[in-house]
């Protein structure tokens, strides 16, 4: 998630229309690595909010620029980061038919945002290169080996991709001779235009950050009339490109003023706001959600422990023990 940068780039198009997205929504969840294995006490509260997805997120951790490569599947890492505690997560799941998307992310060294990730040098960009394979390489052979229903390739990474456009053509080609299921990648959501390599993958991945009301306490109405600025470019790109839209990541804090930098979650915004993060996810569903060009969507995010997170004076993006629970059950109950 990072700052509106302003005005968008030329978009290049493929000229065919898409055929309206049939198959049943995506409503699912970004299940949050934790420190040791779960069990039905941890997923059956993913099932009472009607669920029928998750993003399971192991994790590679760069420690700076000066040194590139991706640490991951470490005994260092929590075990839900790692390639053992994703596949024991996704069993668990799999136990109550949900399906699955494997995430990989990065974090760098002081939360930098990842979309900031770049190389100085020629070596440097190698380097990063051949780690970043081995690290995405070996959660697509694990989404092969459980069928995961989706692969995301990457999540956030527009400097990357930028600066070396053929190497993730390559990777690509490189994934699919080891994964056979459904592809997409986490662009952010004023990154997506610029992604070059849409049409060799599935979905167009979107984590939905878009920015709808500059009200504190975002009414419903407002939010509405702000998605309406959004919508018409998401259907032409969609339309454009032939491939339906997925929200890789959604959802609001329940802060102040939720709706305007949907990405912010700096420690000075203190307030609680239940009614603005209400108002903003029921405006996202009454938006998007029906839409034939959207997929579904991930929302962002959802803890393991669910009876010990979230609740009445948390304003993180958790919906857990909040009121907007209830209006993502509902939501996800419908067709």
């Amino acid at each position: 998630m990072r700052p509106f940068l302003h005005g968008l780039l030329v978009l290049i198009f493929i000229g065919c229309a898409a055929a309206p997205y049939k198959t049943g929504k995506i409503k699912g969840v970004s299940f949050v690595a934790a420190r040791s294995a779960i069990d039905t006490t941890h997923t059956i509260p993913v099932v009472d909010i009607n669920a029928n997805a998750a993003a399971i997120m192991p994790f590679g951790f760069v420690r700076d620029k000066s040194r590139p490569e991706i640490i991951h599947n470490s005994d260092r890492q929590w075990f839900g980061e790692t390639r053992a505690g994703a596949k024991q997560y996704i069993e668990e799941l799999r136990k109550h038919d949900i399906n699955i998307m494997i995430k990989p992310q990065l974090w760098l060294w002081h939360g930098e945002f990842t979309g900031y990730l770049k190389m100085d040098s020629e070596a440097d960009w190698t380097r990063l290169e051949k780690s970043y394979s081995d690290f995405i390489l070996e959660y697509a052979a694990l989404a092969e080996e459980v069928r995961a229903e989706v692969f995301c390739i990457g999540t956030e990474l527009e400097e990357f991709i930028k600066n070396r456009p053929a190497y993730w053509l390559a990777l690509i080609k490189d994934i699919k001779l080891i994964y056979t299921g459904k592809l997409t990648y986490a662009a952010n959501w004023d990154e997506f235009w610029r992604t070059p390599f849409w049409t060799e993958l599935d979905y167009i991945g979107i984590d939905a950050y878009f920015p709808v009301s500059d009200m504190q306490t975002p009414t419903i109405e407002d939010c509405l009339k702000g998605w309406e600025k959004h919508k018409q470019g998401l259907k032409g790109f969609s339309e454009k490109l032939n491939r339906p839209i997925l929200f890789t990541e959604y959802g609001y804090r329940s802060v102040d003023y939720t709706a305007k930098e949907p990405w912010r979650y700096d420690r000075s915004m203190t307030s609680v706001n239940h009614e603005a993060q209400n108002n903003a996810t029921q405006a996202l569903f009454d938006a998007v959600w029906n839409e034939d060009w959207f997929a579904g969507g991930y929302l962002w995010k959802w803890f393991v422990e669910h009876h010990n997170v979230g609740g009445m004076e948390n304003n993180q993006f958790t919906p857990q023990n909040k009121p907007v629970e209830q209006i993502i059950k509902a939501h996800y109950k419908q067709e």
